[in-house]
């Protein structure tokens, strides 16, 4: 019996002995197959989720009052969820070798609606240069592709004006390199672009453009320190606006600058955040329809339409102390946004924001901030608006987390 179970486990081994002779035979009459399958071995793409929550509650009172005289008129709001600051955006990274990474952020923000923040696919081309393409943040000041994160932000909402020029399709080059001491990064990106309404107000084209002539713009920074703690910015961007056929304009276009400040320093037990950014956005002149005109539609207004927009903080943490009191943080900012007083949509705004942070962990923070505003909107009898201002005044308790 014993005799028979070595024979046959002799017999089996080979049996084995032939057939792993045989694949040996198949590997090496097919070269390369070894060197493929090395390249699409497991490990080689991943996929990760991270992304953004913002929630809090808010308490609201605007008092307004016209300029033509009659009583103030006050009202007041609250909202749990925080109804203007509410976000939820997961972002699914899909990086499918060293080159290639794909990029996806939806955003719902409330109102029963979903918004896309960015969908793009980047190439690792250098070190020094990475091409984007899709739907991507444009590179226009540091506030939206750097700030604008709920756990990132110093303060309980984003300065007004920060927005434009917000997303757009089109293909972006960025990178950086050093120089000396010094460092240097930049970021440029071709868009589909912009359009101007009857009022001289601007937004988006979309995925489809009717402008034969894209969109260019572009931020250049600059560290000049070895610790690259500070950085100044500079940003433009150039185009053709879009416009209904049925109004004659003369050729509108659009022109954006900005300039940026971002500086950190360590003093003491404390560390010190200052950011700052400043937007000039015009339309050369056009001649615009007048509301009031009801009947021939042929009279028209002029206004200089520009719109300047920015904001300066400054936070400060006791890092250096070893209890919890190191955990908080203190911010302030200024904001500022004007637009034309002459148009439809002519405001003055002026806001002074404080906010209380409390630091559960790197990403989570809890914030108590108070928001006073002051939006002035002047007299302009050309085109039937009558004059007011409001003043708000605005509590909001939030937290904020990164995924």
């Amino acid at each position: 019996m014993k005799k028979s179970i070595l024979l046959a486990l002799m017999c089996s081994g080979s049996t084995l002995c032939s057939l792993n002779a045989e694949a040996q035979d198949s590997v090496a009459a097919a070269p390369g197959i070894d060197q493929k399958i090395t390249e699409y071995r497991p490990g080689s793409a991943h996929f990760m989720l991270a992304g953004l929550t913002t929630f809090g509650f808010v308490m609201e009172k605007n008092t307004t009052s016209s300029t033509v005289g009659g009583p103030s008129i006050i009202t007041k709001n609250s909202s749990i969820g925080d109804a203007d600051r509410y976000e939820f955006s997961p972002m699914f990274l899909w990086r499918q070798s060293d080159k290639v990474l794909l990029e996806f952020e939806p955003s719902y923000t409330g109102g029963n609606s979903l918004s896309v923040n960015w969908a793009d696919v980047s190439y690792f081309l250098t070190p020094g240069c990475i091409i984007r393409a899709g739907y991507l943040v444009l590179p226009f000041g540091m506030y939206s592709k750097r700030l604008a994160a709920g756990w990132i932000n110093k303060l309980t909402s984003d300065p007004i004006g920060m927005d434009m020029p917000g997303s757009d399709y089109g293909v972006e080059v960025e990178g950086g390199f050093p120089m000396g001491n010094m460092k240097w990064n930049y970021d440029i990106a071709v868009s589909n672009g912009f359009q101007m309404d009857s009022t001289g107000s601007i937004s988006s084209v979309g995925i489809t453009s009717p402008n034969l002539n894209k969109t260019i713009c572009g931020r250049i920074g600059l560290l000049p320190h070895a610790g690259s703690n500070l950085e100044i910015g500079f940003s433009a961007l150039g185009g053709n606006l879009y416009a209904p056929q049925n109004y004659n304009y003369g050729n509108p276009t659009l022109m954006m600058y900005a300039f940026d400040l971002s500086y950190y320093k360590k003093i003491g037990m404390f560390t010190l955040n200052l950011k700052g950014q400043y937007n000039v956005e015009t339309v050369n002149k056009q001649s615009y329809l007048n509301p009031l005109d009801t009947t021939s539609h042929t009279a028209t207004y002029t206004f200089n339409n520009t719109v300047t927009a920015g904001f300066g903080q400054l936070s400060v943490r006791p890092t250096g102390l070893e209890n919890f009191v190191k955990n908080f943080e203190l911010g302030y900012r200024y904001v500022v946004y004007n637009t034309p007083d002459a148009s439809l949509w002519g405001q003055n705004w002026t806001e002074n924001d404080i906010c209380l942070n409390y630091w559960l962990s790197w990403r989570q923070v809890i914030k108590i901030g108070y928001e006073n505003i002051n939006n002035v909107v002047k007299d302009n009898p050309t085109v039937g608006i009558t004059g007011s201002t409001t003043i708000t005044s605005r509590f909001i308790l939030q937290f904020s987390t990164q995924l």
